[in-house]
């Protein structure tokens, strides 16, 4: 398991090359990307494609390789395979068939968030990876995020981007996020600010909204408990709960109460249960 590239060309490591130069196939999310890193390393491996849509049949491919005798490296189209890329049920069934399956660590982008996000929180941080696309399902998910206390570490591709900052800068306004924006590539962009001015500092230049994403959403520096709330911020909230969404139930009880936003945003969670 290769990692490559997620930006630089420089970013992959002595070892990798290595291994890419003895292997005789690279299974890879994308052989046209694949192909542009081996032919700067002036290697021409055999090239198999292995990616969301085939991995199943990809795989079988892979195994037949390996009881031939042959060494294959798995690679992503940037980063460590099998984070949020292809590259998991391969490793499984090359376990499950008694061969071995060796990391060669490099370059990612997640790693690479947290060292310039500056968030010393003591408890760690959780990986998150891509939301739900839509739906239920993705606002679901934002609920939890915006009360979930550790570091969180998201993904998101730039005709999203929009969208998720401003549904942080909803869900929880005075949480502080970092984005990374092309991460190690010409471009790259780090800022760090509270989520209510994400959507503001997007929309103030279009370059902004382009390229891939990684955002550090800091730990709560102290988790509001929902049952600490003072009984007339609950009744406020049973009541707005009866007539309206969530995310606005929520809104309105913190302005008119006074009561801690996100300490709101856990106990209607609980109620909506």
């Amino acid at each position: 398991m290769v990692a490559t590239p997620i930006g630089n060309l420089a970013d992959l490591t002595l070892r990798a090359v290595h291994v890419l130069a003895r292997v005789q196939a690279v299974a890879c999310e994308d052989t046209r990307v694949a192909a542009r890193l081996l032919q700067h390393l002036g290697l021409a491996p055999e090239l198999l494609a292995l990616h969301a849509h085939n991995e199943h049949e990809a795989t079988a491919a892979v195994l037949q390789r390996l009881a031939a005798g042959q060494s294959v490296a798995v690679v992503s189209d940037a980063g460590t395979p099998a984070i949020s890329d292809p590259g998991a049920v391969v490793t499984a069934a090359v376990r499950r068939h008694g061969h071995p399956v060796v990391p060669v660590p490099g370059a990612s982008s997640v790693m690479a968030a947290l060292s310039v996000a500056g968030d010393a929180a003591p408890g760690g941080h959780r990986f998150v990876g891509f939301l739900p696309a839509k739906g239920a399902d993705r606002e679901r998910a934002l609920q939890r995020l915006a009360v979930d206390p550790p570091t969180q570490v998201l993904f998101e591709a730039p005709h999203r981007i929009a969208a998720l900052a401003s549904a942080l800068a909803e869900a929880a306004p005075d949480r502080t996020v970092t984005l990374c924006r092309e991460l190690t590539k010409q471009f790259e962009t780090i800022a760090t600010m509270p989520s209510r001015e994400l959507p503001a500092w997007l929309s103030a230049d279009p370059n902004r909204e382009r390229g891939e994403f990684v955002l550090v959403l800091h730990a709560l520096q102290e988790p509001a408990a929902a049952d600490d709330l003072p009984d007339a911020a609950l009744r406020t909230l049973l009541v707005l709960l009866r007539e309206l969404p969530l995310k606005q139930a929520v809104s309105l009880a913190a302005e008119i109460s006074g009561a801690p936003r996100n300490a709101l945003y856990a106990r209607a969670l609980e109620l909506k249960a």
